[in-house]
């Protein structure tokens, strides 16, 4: 681990630190292979976090860990000082952990409205039965479900398109939906995983300008192959390798580090550029 860099952020101002994500020695095996080898990091709220690293480092096993897709074998996630080790999706949901996946994940049956307050349930009030029987309350519950999914879609441009089916839309568009559905439950904490997949080069401004915006409001995390993005859009970036964490500090500090750059030699230089043999998008594990 890279200890230069790792102690460079600052912390977050005394106000804001309820809702500190912290990761500590964070361990990950699948039969034989250590995915994630004492990981230890901190996402600051209303900050955008970045992680990076080369192919097979272990980012989507991380950001799988912080939505409870996967249980570490050993170490914990905490939020705001309240574990959050071991909760399965749908707690950790309701307690204001989002996550965005590399694709849109979007029915195709259902509208983009549809689809967002399908995401946003973890904020309904009404249990199965009241929605069933059609109480009064289940009804007030979907309105207000209703105009929180519209508002989220009105964030992101798409509003316009609330009747229409994801297979109607652009990729680019459909990419909007799949953010607003995860917006709709009022995040604390938003992981983006690989938010810029799919889309074309002129696209990037506007998505960096729309992450940083995002964090008005929540920690993001993304996790990111572009790195001219992630370098104009983060405040504090981790880095992975082999499923250690080999650097931790401002974009300017990550990019200068030796072992960052040893880590991408002969696969992306940090600045953005291709090395041999790297192509846009992820192995099985990122």
């Amino acid at each position: 681990m890279n200890g230069g860099s790792s102690a460079a952020v600052a912390p977050p101002p005394p106000g804001q630190r309820a809702d500190v994500l912290e990761v500590r020695d964070v361990t990950v095996r699948f039969g034989g292979l250590t995915a994630l080898d004492t990981v230890s990091l901190t996402a600051a709220p209303r900050q955008v976090t970045g992680i990076i690293g080369p192919n097979g480092a272990g980012k989507t096993t991380l950001l799988n860990v912080l939505c409870g897709f996967v249980r570490p074998d050993s170490g914990e996630v905490s939020l705001g000082g309240t574990s959050l080790t071991g909760l399965p999706p749908h707690r950790l949901a309701s307690l204001g952990i989002a996550r965005t996946l590399q694709g849109v994940g979007l029915f195709r049956g259902l509208t983009v409205l549809e689809n967002v307050m399908a995401g946003a349930t973890s904020k309904a009030r009404a249990g199965f039965w009241p929605a069933l029987l059609g109480l009064a309350r289940s009804d007030r519950d979907e309105r207000a479900l209703r105009q929180r999914s519209l508002a989220a879609l009105g964030r992101l441009g798409v509003a316009d398109q609330a009747d229409r089916l994801p297979d109607q839309l652009a990729y680019g568009l459909r990419k909007r939906v799949a953010l607003a559905r995860a917006l709709a439950t009022e995040p604390r904490v938003l992981l983006l995983d690989e938010p810029a997949s799919g889309l074309s080069e002129a696209e990037l401004p506007e998505l960096g300008d729309l992450i940083t915006e995002l964090a008005t409001d929540a920690s993001v995390v993304v996790v990111e192959h572009r790195m001219d993005l992630m370098m104009s859009v983060c405040q504090a970036i981790a880095v992975l390798d082999f499923g250690r964490l080999i650097a931790h500090g401002t974009p300017e500090e990550v990019q200068a580090d030796p072992a960052v750059t040893d880590a991408y030699l002969g696969t992306e230089d940090p600045t953005g550029q291709d090395g041999p043999g790297e192509q846009d998008g992820e192995s099985a594990d990122g």
